[in-house]
């Protein structure tokens, strides 16, 4: 059924200095849900009187700092998670594991546990979307403040996988920071060299970096480029002192 369906519309929110929340709308059913509100205002002005579930990718208050507002609005909505960030994401009311699915209207989601970021990180990959909150950036990954270099690895090798055309929505604007590092990884990259002139062109025109594709990201991201554990784990010290 789900492939003559219309495809799921998602809006970029941005919130704060560079997160982004993300709308998503179901036009078969106009359910609505919201992946990591990180502030409620702006999230209230794109939602047209309808919210019915909050997806958070995880635990940090900077993606999840808009729920309590949001509910206060709409009380009734719930609240997804992983299982292991239960007391840490404001209104939780469901608990998800790996493989677990979540319905938007007519549109599912299939649960992707991707610790390294934190130990409770999880992605939602729709038929042609994934939001993959900070274990996936363009061309970068979340820094390892709960997890360690294998469970990063490993988590990103399973958002490899996905099929080349899958959308990749992340969970901040730090597009072309890591653009520059990965240049410095790759100098002779070309197609860094093209991303870096796309995404300087996107933000001169106000205009946001996402959505990228697994398919691209294969081609310019140092962390899923990365043949080994340990060559992931000198990536990302390299790119904390960048």
């Amino acid at each position: 059924m789900e492939s003559i369906l219309s495809h799921l519309e998602v809006t970029p929110v941005p919130c704060l200095n560079d997160n982004y929340a993300y709308r998503l709308v179901c036009p078969n059913t106009g359910f609505c849900a919201v992946v990591d509100p990180s502030e409620a205002a702006p999230v209230l002005k794109v939602l047209d009187g309808r919210l019915d579930a909050i997806l958070s990718t995880h635990h940090h208050w900077d993606h999840t700092g808009g729920n309590e507002g949001l509910l206060k609005v709409f009380p009734d909505v719930q609240v997804y998670g992983h299982a292991s960030d239960r007391g840490r994401i404001p209104g939780q009311t469901q608990w998800l594991e790996d493989g677990d699915v979540v319905h938007v209207g007519n549109h599912k989601a299939r649960i992707l546990f991707v610790p390294g970021h934190t130990t409770g990180g999880i992605a939602y990959h729709f038929r042609d979307d994934v939001f993959t909150g900070d274990t996936l950036f363009i061309a970068g990954c979340g820094r390892l403040f709960e997890g360690n270099p294998e469970m990063m690895h490993q988590s990103i090798q399973r958002l490899a996988a996905l099929p080349d055309q899958t959308r990749v929505w992340v969970g901040h604007e730090y597009t072309l920071s890591n653009l520059r590092f990965a240049a410095e990884v790759e100098p002779d990259n070309a197609d860094i060299d093209v991303a870096i002139r796309r995404s300087r062109q996107a933000r001169e025109e106000g205009l946001a970096t996402v959505p990228s594709s697994i398919e691209l990201e294969r081609k310019i991201n140092p962390f899923m480029r990365a043949r080994s554990i340990e060559q992931l784990a000198e990536l990302r010290a390299w790119k904390d002192r960048f």
